[in-house]
């Protein structure tokens, strides 16, 4: 055989040869470690492992799910032990539960897909059909996103939101409408729908659209909507965000039916203390209750909340079927910038610091309180410097 023949078979040979890993490890290696650092970096920052239960936040209990399976998966454990330095791992015969099993590879990555800088691992489950695999497989193809920079305060913001309880998340309803500026959880992560494409037939006569959708890890991808529905179904842990604005926060008068819900109100201090004094006209107290106003102030003289000393009602506005602590969440959300920062000691010498309190005119209490009563209240915040409302930088990302 001349030495051209053999540089021909070599040249075969090498078509049929395993592509090189990089960093010694295969691509479905590193979505897995990926995966287990991610609940390690919850154990860090939070100092316990994550835990079932509906009393826990959404991604505690998605992190909970992802570390039940790879628990369970045999080659998971071998290739996560010598990483698993906080002893996460669970004994494969008491984290297998009712798990079965994904069939072969190729399954076992599609449920993997993007877990390193794309997707997560919430559940691993067989692919049953072509077009929930084609739509995982959508879903799962993402690339970096290069303006990131745009969106990142949107999803810090609806963190804050979920954790305050102004948004909620909700089961995504069989092939529920997905519009331009909506929130996701699927695959374990928050998605934005930060572009809708123009609306097209398919093959089977169905209206489609192309997406661009932006995750909370910085990557994006161009995938149809209706592969979003799938993904979205099919995952038991997708989720809707809701939006600030759902559904009507209060009336100004009653109407037949109404429920009183109860009072915002707004309070002045009469305390001496000098930083409280010298802006007494611009330093309010601002709060809901359920009860009377009145009541809840008989003792403020002794409660180091209302600044050890007495109050006087400046304003009070009347809720109707309201969640009273969510909408003293927005009240706080929109004034966060201008909280007075002042340490005092109760009665018994313990520093406090009392929250509630603002730097801010009562007429832009009431132009808040305007808003949210016309549902325009979202995306705005007060701005100290100008001691005006004004639209949040983030909202101009939508």
């Amino acid at each position: 055989m001349s030495d051209l023949d053999l540089d021909d078979l070599r040249a075969e040979l090498n078509d049929f040869a395993q592509p090189e890993k990089k960093g010694g490890r295969s691509p479905r290696e590193e979505r897995i470690i990926a995966g287990f650092e991610e609940i390690q970096r919850f154990v860090e920052q939070h100092g316990h492992p994550p835990f079932h239960g509906e009393e826990r936040d959404i991604f505690e209990r998605l992190y909970a799910v992802r570390l039940d399976r790879l628990s369970a998966l045999e080659e998971c454990r071998l290739l996560l032990l010598p990483l698993d330095h906080q002893g996460l791992l669970q004994p494969a015969s008491s984290a297998a539960g009712g798990f079965t099993e994904p069939a072969n590879d190729d399954e076992l990555l599609a449920e993997l897909a993007g877990a390193a800088g794309a997707a997560d691992i919430t559940e691993l489950r067989n692919v049953r059909t072509a077009a929930d695999k084609r739509a995982a497989e959508e879903i799962a193809n993402r690339t970096k996103c290069e303006d990131f920079d745009r969106f990142k305060p949107l999803f810090a913001q609806v963190r804050k939101d979920l954790d305050s309880g102004i948004r909620q998340t909700r089961p995504f309803q069989t092939m529920a409408e997905i519009k331009k500026g909506e929130f996701f959880i699927v695959g374990g992560q928050i998605a934005y729908v930060a572009e809708v494409g123009e609306e097209f037939m398919t093959e089977y006569d169905r209206r489609d659209s192309r997406l661009r959708v932006i995750y909370d890890n910085g990557t994006e991808s161009d995938v149809l909507l209706r592969s979003l529905q799938r993904a979205l179904h099919r995952d038991e842990a997708g989720r809707r965000i809701t939006d600030p604005s759902a559904g009507p926060l209060f009336g100004g008068e009653a109407d037949d039916g109404d429920l009183e819900s109860g009072t915002i109100y707004v309070l002045r201090s009469k305390s001496n203390h000098p930083n409280i004094a010298s802006h007494r006209e611009l330093i309010h107290k601002i709060g809901v209750t359920g009860g009377k106003v009145e009541t809840r102030i008989a003792n403020a003289a002794l409660d180091a909340t209302y600044l050890l000393a007495d109050v006087e009602v400046i304003a009070t506005y009347k809720l109707f079927n309201i969640n009273r602590v969510r909408l003293e969440n927005i009240l706080h959300r929109v004034f966060s910038a201008a909280q007075l920062d002042l340490t005092i000691e109760d009665r018994f010498g313990n520093p406090v610091k009392p929250r509630e309190w603002f730097l801010v005119p009562l007429p832009v209490i009431d132009e808040v309180v305007d808003k949210i009563r016309d549902q325009s209240i979202v995306g705005f915040k007060y701005n100290p410097t100008s001691a005006r409302l004004e639209l949040a930088v983030e909202n101009s990302a939508r």
